[in-house]
């Protein structure tokens, strides 16, 4: 099994595109993909505007997708070719109390793929992609923090990277990444052999 994580800098850079993307192009997979948000920044992670993200619980919601013609984030990952999809909603810094649920369906599926920064405090993904626009301002601290592990960066600006990261980011593959086709086939190559070889590994 293989675990794909996709994070990002800051929000609407095409983070769902690229998951969405990689279900449609690799179907042979049978993805189970999950978006998790987490809310109470001030504003929603998908427009910034006043969040109508948070949940009545009090800490966690996690729901099955099962319209692929909402126009939803996770719908999309549905119409894309996902065999199940779920949106994962949390308070800020409570996204542990989820992964319990996260992890148990990650453990029944095929492979998973994930919409998350955070995430990768509680998961070791086999292929971790960073969709980075170098001129953001916004930059997620989560994003910042996890750059290192990337094994990817996803470029939907021009291709640099700011000084003020990590000097080691350069060494790492970059690929340009823009609508409307966020898997150019040098990218669908790379993921491509990432995933044989993991599978490789499990046999």
């Amino acid at each position: 099994m293989a675990i794909v994580v996709v994070g990002g800098n800051t929000r609407n850079i095409g983070k769902t595109s690229v998951v969405a993307a990689l279900i449609a192009r690799f179907p042979e997979f049978r993805w189970i993909a999950f978006k998790i948000t987490q809310f109470g920044h001030g504003f929603c992670t998908s427009d910034g505007r006043p969040c109508a993200c948070q949940t009545n619980e009090a800490c966690v919601a996690v729901n099955l997708e099962r319209d692929p013609a909402s126009g939803t984030d996770t719908s999309r990952f549905l119409a894309a070719g996902a065999e199940r999809v779920f949106w994962v909603r949390t308070r800020i810094g409570r996204l542990a109390d989820a992964m319990p649920r996260v992890c148990a369906e990650i453990a029944a599926a095929t492979n998973a793929i994930l919409e998350s920064n955070s995430v990768l405090e509680f998961l070791q993904p086999d292929l971790y992609l960073t969709v980075l626009d170098p001129a953001a301002r916004d930059f997620k601290d989560s994003a910042r923090r996890f750059l290192p592990r990337a094994d990817a960066i996803l470029c939907t600006g021009p291709d640099d990277t700011p000084a003020t990261l990590d000097p080691a980011l350069h060494a790492k593959p970059r690929f340009a990444v823009a609508p409307p086709d966020w898997l150019p086939d040098a990218l669908a190559e790379f993921v491509h052999a990432r995933l044989a070889a993991v599978a490789s590994d499990t046999r």
